[in-house]
């Protein structure tokens, strides 16, 4: 920190106030090279310091050591070097057969009975998942933010449809205006909002309403999917649509559209250095609750 700025008395990274005696605890933990050597020893070693936790008792260290980095980038604290360079851990996933293209896939909603959402948790249907959103997703591949559910889906041996859900923006204007939540609210309560952050069906797949039909069958599993991993229920799902799409698929499915983003990026939360480089996208959000707005608009304790 520049000697001649004033003392913070807290800064906020990852939807979390930190004070100036947890930075200094921080800065201690980073001091203990013998205990903490590693960048992810010392995230884990933070969240347990600090009680910063999922809502399952999981320590929150990914959203921690984003949060070190941001600190790190904005001259609070010093990290050792990481073992592994970034590109490293985001690095296009290798393509192989199984995600190549198939032949043809037409019809309509009515001609697959079958139709069902597979949980990805880790193996080969993880890899699978990976490749077909890099393959395939104008996106490409990266890794998801924070708590997060991903789907393979199918009817029988065919492969239609790939999904993705994670942690929500921390501040998007109409989602916020429309929940009526205050800033109190949103920082204890946004982790009961998902984002839909990836919906691919694939490019061979031509089958009319697929994609509302699969929209619904997410909204009806996905509540009960996401209770068994973290132990609470979401209660919105929203999602962006960017403006080379028409969002057909989340009409038609009921969702409702309230506006468009500022152009920042989602995961961004420091206002002191703003950025407008994110693409405009329109607003998508599907209550899961009728009274989802006495859920999510409840003081912290």
């Amino acid at each position: 920190m520049n000697q001649h700025q004033e003392p913070l008395a807290s800064v906020r990274y990852c939807g979390r106030d930190f004070t100036a005696a947890e930075l200094a605890a921080i800065g201690e933990i980073i001091a203990q090279k013998a205990q903490h050597p590693t960048r992810a020893a010392i995230s884990r070693a933070v969240c347990r310091a600090l009680n910063w936790r999922q809502a399952n008792g999981r320590l929150k260290d990914v959203s921690c050591r984003v949060a070190l980095n941001r600190m790190q980038d904005d001259g609070l604290l010093s990290l050792p070097p990481p073992r592994h360079p970034a590109p490293l851990r985001c690095r296009r996933p290798e393509l192989t057969t199984a995600s190549a293209p198939q032949p043809r896939i037409e019809g309509t909603r009515a001609d697959f009975p079958a139709l069902q959402l597979r949980r990805v948790t880790a193996g080969s249907n993880s890899r699978l998942w990976n490749e077909l959103i890099a393959r395939y997703h104008y996106l490409g591949y990266q890794p998801l933010v924070g708590a997060q559910l991903r789907y393979l889906v199918d009817d029988g041996d065919r492969l239609l449809a790939a999904l993705g859900f994670s942690a929500a923006a921390w501040r998007v204007a109409p989602r916020d205006e429309f929940i009526g939540w205050t800033e109190a609210q949103r920082q204890a309560q946004l982790h009961r909002v998902v984002n839909h952050s990836r919906f691919l069906i694939l490019p061979w797949v031509r089958v009319r309403n697929l994609g509302s039909s699969l929209l619904s069958l997410a909204a009806r599993q996905l509540p009960d999917d996401w209770s068994a991993v973290y132990h609470y229920q979401p209660v919105l799902l929203e999602t962006f649509v960017d403006e080379r799409f028409r969002g057909t698929c989340y009409r038609a499915a009921n969702w409702l559209e309230l506006g468009q983003t500022t152009g920042r990026g989602k995961t961004q939360s420091r206002p002191r250095r703003p950025r407008h480089d994110a693409p405009i996208k329109t607003v998508f959000v599907y209550p899961l609750r009728r009274d989802f707005r006495q859920w999510l608009a409840v003081d912290p304790p």
